[in-house]
């Protein structure tokens, strides 16, 4: 039987559809790009900057400009105040210069050396600035023999400061530093620690939990529907709300679980669930798993009901065991889902902040590196060493993508 050769322009073709799909894609692609490589490159340069709060925005030279008198008549003396200041406290400011415009009806009498007088043009130039530099310029003017009645306006005219200042955000100098002051800092094993803790037991519990509840509420029995909804409860519950409630319900003074264990006789004083270490880090991660453990249970049940039943069947024919049918049968079936939901659970807890920052503050041994990067930024108003640590969070993700997706490969391939 005769075949039909491919027409001749066929490759032609399908590389023109091929950049056809790449130009529409283009705008889109760009925008993903821009939002989110362009703030991370951002996080990486400004890691390698000895930058604090103050550094983000550039020096420039400010002036504040006021009559101090009383001028209402020809002859009366005052004198122009510019209050001056660089607006930078470590950064110099070079080649400063003020220009204003003095009133009409006044003339001035005592002019500074560094300034100049072209008509009311007034200039004055005053070098070079160093940080936080602040000074007092005063001109003293008195009223001409044609001025007009009321007190001059000396803001008609707003007074002009130029000057050059190199802000450390755009600048060439790079220093390690920041990344110093991160793993010098004597709690930072700690806070690795705490990070690491809460992230893989959060992680593998709220996997274990959902597995469970999802093994429970795939069983056919009365009132199923109503659980399914209950177990969501945690999971869409606004975080502020959950942690107000766990803060409360574990008070050490007038929390319910407390009068509790006491009552029945486990402790005998007042326990601070949230503010004694080790327990606090325990319950943080305990808050994690049973929050998030609703996200693993739907996608766990979603995949079972899609299992075939019949494998379980004839497993039951050939006399198998519950646990065999769990270890052999389901199981197996779930190794997709349940590593898709733990990359994403892992990557998640790993950048978690509000949890943890709501129910201790980041205190009691529960501070993790997303928590450091709160404080240095703003608490200690180093962005610089904020931004460092941010740098630290998105490697220690990177290395662990990459060593996951290796191993999925390389179990693939065997």
């Amino acid at each position: 039987m005769p075949t039909i050769a491919p027409p001749k322009n066929a490759k032609p073709l399908q590389k023109q559809e091929a950049r056809l799909a790449w130009g529409l894609l283009a705008p889109t692609v760009t925008s993903v790009a821009l939002i989110v490589l362009l703030p991370l490159l951002a996080i990486f340069w400004i890691s390698f900057k000895p930058v604090s709060l103050g550094d983000l925005r550039a020096p420039v030279p400010l002036a504040n400009e006021r009559l101090r008198g009383e001028i209402t008549q020809p002859g009366d003396t005052a004198t122009i105040q510019y209050r001056l200041r660089n607006s930078n406290s470590e950064n110099q400011i070079n080649g400063v210069t003020l220009t204003d415009t003095i009133p009409a009806g006044l003339s001035v009498s005592d002019l500074d050396p560094r300034c100049d007088l072209a008509g009311r043009q007034l200039t004055c130039e005053f070098g070079d600035w160093e940080g936080g530099h602040r000074e007092t310029l005063e001109l003293t003017v008195t009223a001409e023999a044609d001025f007009a009645d009321g007190p001059p306006d000396v803001r008609a005219s707003t007074a002009t400061m130029d000057g050059s200042g190199e802000n450390v955000l755009t600048s060439l100098e790079f220093t390690f530093e920041n990344f110093m002051t991160v793993f010098e800092a004597r709690d930072f094993l700690s806070v690795l620690w705490a990070t690491v803790f809460y992230t893989v037991v959060g992680t593998v519990g709220a996997l274990v939990a959902g597995l469970f509840a999802a093994l429970l509420l795939n069983q056919t029995f009365r009132g199923r529907g109503f659980l399914r909804g209950l177990f969501l409860f945690p999971y869409v519950a606004p975080v502020i709300a959950a942690a107000f409630t766990w803060v409360t319900l574990f008070d050490p003074f007038s929390g319910s679980a407390n009068a509790l264990l006491l009552q029945m006789g486990f402790s005998t004083g007042p326990i601070n669930f949230f503010g004694e270490r080790p327990l606090a880090l325990i319950m943080v991660t305990v808050f994690e798993i049973w929050r998030y453990f609703p996200l693993s249970f739907l996608f766990i049940l979603a995949r079972m009901q899609a299992v075939d039943t019949d494998i379980f069947e004839a497993a039951n024919m050939d006399g198998a065991s519950p646990f065999q049918k769990f270890r052999y049968l389901l199981l197996p079936q779930l190794f997709g889902i349940l590593s898709v939901l733990f990359l994403l659970r892992f990557i998640w807890t790993f950048n978690k902040f509000d949890d943890i920052f709501l129910l201790t503050g980041g205190n009691a041994g529960t501070r993790t590196l997303t928590v450091n990067v709160y404080e240095q930024a703003f608490a200690v108003a180093d962005i610089g060493a904020g931004a460092a640590v941010a740098v630290v969070i998105f490697l220690c993700l990177l290395g662990f993508s990459t060593v996951y997706f290796w191993s999925l490969r390389h179990e693939e391939e065997l």
